[in-house]
């Protein structure tokens, strides 16, 4: 390990070094505690009593090989300061005990051999800069070898990106949803909680279930909400106490690594969340570490988060080069191919609050960790969970940028469902909540995210989120899934999105896909997979996605009606898109001067439907007949409904 750059904060693969690690003649234990007095190892293979550590370096690190110490063992650090002394997991574990037990586990994280070889020559192949016509094999970030790739642009910004973000322990589950439900409901009211955990699939179990339903779906990726070590089920993660261990809930690690290997040998991405802003409370773990703030704020008035967890001190060197390793850390270990950062806007502004102003020294950590990522794994992605306006979040850094490769668009997603909220008779007044986002959509490379967020604590599901009643909401919701396929940027949908769910999501408890026995939620499902299926087969719908000449408004402007056009483009394709969101039957017409310079230019052009969300197959009430159709013709539009059509030779 590089102590200086440890202490400056350039250090990425510190789990090499620190931890637990298996050697031919037992493990040796490694820690950094600057103000320890002293530090032992207690395990299982001393009986708890505790093996003295001695320095190395320069005196602020602990070190003692154990010969009788064994993969699978349990062990913690008893660590003796100023404060006291206290037993602690290690931060850099790579296996933890199952809450509420809080030991760390020794693991070789070298026994696993991946059989992922071909799936990541194309990926790594793809950031070099391979060239096609074409896509006809478009279904995943590494692997449309056919896709043109403009120059000095990583490829996979010319890739289509269908993301299905899952929370693993609820997605599907061993146990019956009814008699779950009904359980919960009887404790709910006692006041009481149940151990849901025996219902959970190891992660070699869900990958049987997991793959072939991205698949039939059409999603050429998954993201993983946080699967780091947690205390608290109810955190989903996102309050860590192992930010190198594998979450024990699903099995071990080598099953995780087993997860993703399946996955990705079906050509599909996976994706993984992490935190860097903060850090939980629990005494065991990282808080006061070595009896003093050394991985929190020592300022009581920035050191707690908005979420009662412990802020990182970003800082310290040391500090950034533990979070740059946890980083790394999964994309190297585990082949991830993506990482999202949580809370991104926390890490920018203090506290998250933009009347604070901006913390610089957690911006620099952004840029030097994101650097580094990227230097290290350049042909994977970087993603900022952001509501700021912060300005060039996905810029690269030698420009001035903070080097993602992609940020969410929360604007979108808040004008979007605000809009689909509205009664119909008041959406005159919030038209422009539709065409606002392409005025900053070139700011920068933005995801369009419906995720875990938007379906939890009282905000109800997407579905729910539809004005009207029951009946009006399925019309509206397919009108808002072609909109959003249809928009320039990446897509990411949460678990259950696709067919319609109802209930707002419960970690405790799988998705209902009961309702799929029902006509409504099977043909919306048909309706949701076709959609996927025809956004990854048509370049204009993403090989264009941050060049502006990919998109082009026809109608913007047509309160009145409330209805909408637009042209997705790239070379040798032209895809109309047109919408009517109002509640009475409307047309779409080219302007005159439009129709005109259409008509002289395309006299030989027609328009071949591609995907109608009326259609009676998905729960509509127009037969689709229409083949190809004339370029200019007016096209008749139902109430709540849109329509995606193909330019072609006729």
């Amino acid at each position: 390990m590089d102590l200086q750059k440890f202490y400056d904060g350039q250090e990425f693969s510190l789990y090499e070094f620190l931890g637990a690690h298996v050697t031919p003649s037992g493990v040796v234990f490694r820690t950094y505690a600057p103000s320890a007095r002293e530090v032992s190892v207690i395990g299982a293979f001393n009986g708890w009593r505790g093996t003295p550590m001695h320095r190395i370096l320069n005196g602020q690190f602990f070190e003692a090989e154990i010969a009788e110490a064994k993969p699978g063992q349990m062990y913690k650090f008893q660590i003796t300061s100023g404060a006291g002394t206290h037993d602690h997991a290690d931060p850099y574990a790579f296996s933890s005990q199952l809450r509420p037990e809080t030991a760390s586990i020794i693991w070789d994280m070298d026994a696993y051999r991946f059989r992922d070889g071909a799936y990541m020559k194309r990926r790594r192949n793809s950031r070099a800069g391979m060239t096609g016509t074409g896509a006809s094999d478009a279904n995943s970030f590494p692997g449309s070898g056919d896709v043109t790739v403009r120059p000095g642009q990583p490829l996979f910004f010319d890739r289509p990106l269908n993301i299905y973000e899952l929370h693993l322990g609820s997605w599907k589950r061993k146990d019956d949803p009814e008699e779950l439900a009904r359980k919960l409901d009887e404790a709910k009211e006692k006041g009481e909680g149940i151990d849901v955990s025996s219902g959970w699939y190891r992660y070699e179990e869900i990958a049987d279930l997991l793959v072939p339903y991205l698949k039939e779906n059409h999603f050429n990726a998954v993201e993983l909400m946080p699967l780091n070590e947690y205390p608290a089920d109810e955190s989903w993660g996102y309050q860590a106490t192992g930010f190198f261990s594998a979450t024990s809930r699903y099995g071990t690690p080598d099953g995780l690594k087993k997860l993703v290997d399946r996955l990705h040998q079906a050509d599909i991405s996976v994706i993984l969340d992490i935190v860097t802003v903060h850090f939980a409370t629990n005494d065991y773990a990282l808080a006061r570490y070595d009896g003093t703030q050394l991985y929190e704020y020592p300022n009581d008035a920035v050191n707690v988060s908005e979420w009662g967890s412990c802020n990182f001190n970003h800082s310290r060197g040391d500090i950034a080069s533990f979070l740059n390793s946890a980083s790394a850390f999964w994309l190297d270990k585990y082949h991830f191919d993506g990482l999202r950062f949580d809370a991104v806007g926390n890490l920018i502004y203090w506290m998250g609050d933009e009347r604070r102003g901006v913390n610089t020294n957690t911006v620099e950590f952004l840029k030097k960790m994101n650097s580094g990522l990227k230097r290290l794994y350049p042909d994977t992605m970087l993603i900022a969970e952001d509501s700021s306006a912060y300005p060039g979040v996905t810029k690269p850094v030698p420009e001035g940028g903070l080097g993602f490769d992609y940020k969410w668009d929360m604007g979108w997603m808040n004008d979007t469902l605000n809009f689909f909220r509205t009664d119909p008779p008041y959406r005159r007044q919030e038209y422009h909540k539709l065409t606002f986002s392409m005025a900053y959509f070139y700011n920068e490379r933005y995801l369009l995210p419906l995720s875990h967020d938007e379906v939890v604590h009282g905000k109800e599901t997407i579905i729910q989120k539809m004005a009207g009643d029951y009946d009006r909401k399925f019309p509206q919701a397919r009108a808002l899934y072609l909109y959003m396929f249809l928009h320039p940027g990446k897509k990411l949908n949460f678990m259950g999105n696709e067919f319609a769910q109802f209930r707002e999501w419960d970690e405790k408890r799988q998705q209902d896909f009961m309702l799929l026995k029902y006509p409504v939620h099977d043909a919306f499902h048909r309706y949701f997979r076709d959609l996927s299926a025809l956004y990854l087969k048509y370049p204009a719908l993403w090989q264009e996605d941050y060049v502006e000449n990919g998109f082009h408004w026809l109608s913007a402007d047509d309160t009145e009606h409330v209805v909408y056009a637009f042209e997705r483009r790239t070379m040798g394709q032209t895809i109309l898109c047109v919408f009517n969101l109002s509640d009475q039957r409307q047309e779409f017409l080219y302007r005159e001067e439009q129709g005109a310079a259409r008509a002289a230019a395309g006299s030989t052009l027609g328009l071949q439907l591609l995907i109608d969300s009326d259609d009676e197959r998905y729960g509509g009430r127009t037969r689709v007949t229409e083949k190809i159709r004339p370029l200019v013709e007016p096209i008749e539009l139902p109430p709540f409904t849109g329509r995606a059509y193909l330019e072609v030779e006729v």
